[in-house]
């Protein structure tokens, strides 16, 4: 059966059975939670977040449409696509599983006793299908510190993906799996870098030493470099020294970036990294790394990153 038969045959059934939301209408359901990631913990951490919330940034006048169908999806009726739901609240509600899979205990939006709180605006969450199926999502989002309002980390998100429906068509069901696996890479990677930022300022709620790491496809517009609320301190473990030098035993190692004038964009091959003073983890190798501040020239110089140690540099920018 072609797609073009399958169309009428489901504008045919849509009329008998126009009282059936779950099965003809032009919404689509994502559920709520879904199965834990992989890499989901065991483990529940002292780290607490509540979300409070996401805005919706879109300016498509309606908080539940997602897109358009210009090619025949078995089920869904008329032009637009809509979830059954705000896709504000369906983002929050995925993020919440994804940090519950890291460990982070996750509270009501109105809890006191969470130590974080997160929030944020949905840019872009497009769904659209033609030819092929196309998503865009972009995700803005604030992490910050309830006790004093400080901002610890900011970040975007953004995933852009297009597939092929096959030779037999679309379904609502098709399109609610496909949308949710594309969200679950987005609030994924927000949770994994919510995550490693935790673990970076706030070792003590997760028993470990200062680190963090970097994400591929999160554009870090914050990073750690804010003076957060004192805490208990917690005996670090003793790590070897080698020639004079420290030594982490991590996969990856430290490069730290200080410059004068301080508060200036450092980039990691052609990655925004945040702004100076700035520590990091990165990939062990040769980087090409660049600092740039408005009224300055660019600085550029390659600089090489070696496991478990720390790179440091020492940068003068030039009017």
């Amino acid at each position: 059966m072609n797609r073009l038969a399958l169309y009428f045959i489901s504008g045919a059934v849509g009329i008998v059975l126009a009282g059936c939301a779950s099965l003809f209408g032009n919404e689509i359901h994502i559920s709520e939670t879904g199965k834990a990631g992989p890499d989901a913990s065991k483990v529940k951490y002292l780290a607490s977040v509540r979300i409070a919330g996401y805005v919706d940034g879109r300016n498509v006048g309606n908080s539940r449409k997602i897109g358009i169908h210009e090619e025949p999806v078995f089920g869904l009726s008329g032009k637009d696509i809509f979830l059954d739901r705000d896709v504000t609240d369906v983002v929050a509600d995925i993020l919440s599983k994804r940090l519950d899979d890291k460990g982070i205990q996750v509270l009501g939006k109105d809890d006191a006793n969470a130590l974080f709180e997160l929030s944020g605006v949905v840019k872009e969450l497009r769904y659209d299908v033609k030819t092929r199926d196309y998503v865009q999502i972009r995700l803005d989002t604030t992490f910050k510190e309830v006790a004093t309002g400080k901002v610890i980390w900011a970040g975007e998100v953004e995933e852009k993906a297009d597939r092929f429906a096959g030779v037999s068509g679309n379904t609502k069901g098709d399109i609610a799996a496909y949308l949710k696996q594309e969200i679950d890479v987005v609030t994924g990677k927000t949770a994994e870098a919510v995550n490693s930022v935790l673990m970076a300022t706030r070792p003590e709620l997760f028993n470990l030493t200062p680190g963090t790491k970097v994400i591929p496809g999160v554009k870090v517009l914050v990073t750690p470099g804010v003076v957060l609320s004192p805490v208990p301190e917690v005996p670090a473990p003793a790590m070897p020294i080698v020639n004079d030098k420290l030594q982490d035993t991590s996969a990856n190692g430290m490069l730290i970036v200080n410059t004068t004038p301080d508060r200036a964009k450092v980039y990691v091959d052609g990655i925004y990294f945040g702004m100076s003073p700035l520590r990091a983890e990165a990939d062990p190798g040769v980087h090409k790394l660049e600092v740039r501040i408005k009224g300055y020239k660019t600085a550029s110089e390659k600089v090489s990153v070696r496991k478990g140690e720390s790179t440091e540099l020492e940068i003068t920018l030039e009017r």
